[in-house]
């Protein structure tokens, strides 16, 4: 009878994600995982083929925490909220596991990122409420906007780069609040 296994695939992206934050993509390898979970490298090729499909694993686990995360905060009554609730969620993201944020925000060129239908699920609740806010014509393109705006400050925060004083709280607040008025002015096209 086969010895049962004393690690699963869950456990094995977990493993592989606190690594993640505690060094970055170079301290994911099959070898450091085994050796935290208390088992060797070639009982992991059970559950993960390579490093880079364990990268993946833990690609796709970040982007569906965060979906799960930007989805509780979702506000239906009101799409101003739900905006400002959900890009002020994926602030604290980044914020509590920065390099998972940075694979799922593509950030590492490279490396593997969230496939299509895993970033169509993250965006779900902010593009319904771009969509209340700026009608269907515009409500990708107002989804974009935002995204792309909190993913640079978001971004530049991270990396230290906002260094010229006042609170930086305040400027996301403000930055952001600005973003989301912009998104009910509907512009003759």
């Amino acid at each position: 009878m086969p010895a049962p296994s004393r690690t699963d695939r869950d456990r094995i992206v977990e493993t592989a994600s606190a690594l993640l934050e505690e060094g970055g993509t170079e301290a994911v390898t099959m070898q450091a995982v085994a050796q935290r979970e208390g088992v060797q490298a070639p009982s992991l090729y059970k559950h993960v083929q390579h490093r880079r499909a364990l990268l993946e694993a833990v690609v796709r686990s970040s982007a569906r925490q965060l979906t799960a995360r930007l989805e509780r905060v979702r506000d239906d009554g009101d799409p101003r909220r739900s905006i400002t609730a959900q890009v002020d969620e994926l602030r604290r993201f980044a914020h509590d596991r920065p390099r998972a944020y940075a694979l799922v925000m593509g950030a590492a060129p490279d490396l593997p990122r969230p496939t299509p239908e895993l970033l169509s699920a993250s965006l779900a609740s902010l593009l319904a409420a771009t969509t209340a806010l700026a009608g269907s014509e515009h409500a990708l393109d107002g989804a974009r906007l935002v995204v792309a705006w909190a993913n640079g400050f978001i971004s530049m925060e991270l990396a230290g780069a906002l260094q010229l004083g006042g609170d930086i709280d305040v400027a996301w607040a403000w930055g952001l609040q600005r973003i989301v008025a912009a998104l009910e002015d509907r512009p003759a096209d």
